[in-house]
């Protein structure tokens, strides 16, 4: 117990130790951080204040926008922060926080990917019965399903993670806390830990990558019976900006947790944490706003009113 005790916070090394790289580093990953927030909050405001985008797929969206704004915010201040100190603690509360934060909101982002993918299997599918069945209710259910299962996800490990010893060294190789690198500190037997978050994180991902999966599937044999170009294309171009989150998505986790680890695994997996943890909330509202002509047309018009409103 007095090993328990001694371990009240933790290092994080972050990404370099040279001080003039370290401020370099803040500016590039502060542009990031504000362009993530400015980004993903005027896509959560276009839809909003426009009545033709109060529609289920909108809605999902400005939930995802919501996420990515939560998730970026759970590791890039304190990351920002750290490169302007010389000594980069976090408290072990904090620490936990984070962990439970980013189990939370990660588990809930791709549970609500799937059921993106599920509505617009309803809207190419069933166009009929499109409004009945993705009705406000329905969609608040699914929202809810995905958030509510990723918190009680989130909970279940992080308890688990409060019960372990940390006697030293308390040294992370990393800019933010994981369960995997926790795990490496413990003088705990980790094994039931691991197990947890395997065996449920296997369960949940696969789950909800079955689910986009299939509904992908009655999407494309919809849509390539579909005889005019014109409605075949129009049918792809509502789905391409979900697919390309989706595969972003997922091939920065499979990178992350299946790749070959290897003598250099430290600093590989510092690479693709980056991506999942700063760069893929800032990319979202970008290929939404690129490849989706009704979001940009939503933000386009919310800038001339601004414009407008000033020059009055």
């Amino acid at each position: 117990m007095d090993n328990q005790t001694r371990v009240m916070e933790f290092i994080l090394l972050g990404l370099s130790s040279d001080p003039h790289f370290q401020i370099f580093l803040f500016v590039v990953f502060l542009f990031i951080y504000l362009l993530t927030l400015f980004g993903n909050l005027a896509i959560l405001t276009a839809i909003r204040v426009n009545p033709n985008l109060h529609t289920p797929m909108y809605v999902f969206l400005s939930h995802l926008a919501f996420i990515d704004v939560a998730f970026s915010s759970v590791t890039g201040p304190k990351m920002l922060e750290n490169f302007l100190r010389e000594r980069k603690a976090i408290s072990r509360p904090q620490c936990f926080a984070q962990v439970f934060f980013v189990m939370f909101l990660s588990v809930g982002e791709g549970l609500l990917l799937s059921v993106m993918a599920y509505d617009r299997y309803t809207a190419i599918c069933h166009p009929l019965h499109y409004m009945t069945m993705m009705n406000k209710r329905v969609c608040s259910a699914l929202v809810c399903s995905a958030l509510l299962t990723g918190f009680l996800y989130a909970l279940l490990n992080t308890f688990l993670l409060t019960t372990l010893q940390f006697c030293g060294p308390n040294i992370i190789h990393h800019f933010s806390c994981e369960a995997p690198q926790l795990f490496k500190l413990s003088c705990s037997n980790t094994f039931t830990n691991q197990m947890v978050i395997f065996t449920l994180g296997s369960l949940l991902g696969m789950g909800a990558l079955l689910i986009t999966l299939a509904s992908y599937i009655h999407i494309i044999s919809a849509v390539l019976k579909i005889h005019s170009t014109e409605g075949k294309r129009k049918a792809f171009s509502t789905c391409s900006s979900h697919v390309t989150i989706v595969v972003l998505y997922y091939g920065t986790i499979f990178f992350r947790y299946l790749k070959p680890t290897s003598k250099d695994s430290q600093d590989q997996e510092m690479a693709p944490s980056i991506v999942y943890f700063i760069v893929t909330p800032m990319l979202n509202p970008i290929i939404y706003s690129l490849r989706n002509q009704e979001v940009k047309r939503a933000l386009i018009n919310m800038w001339h009113r601004n414009l407008e409103s000033e020059n009055t």
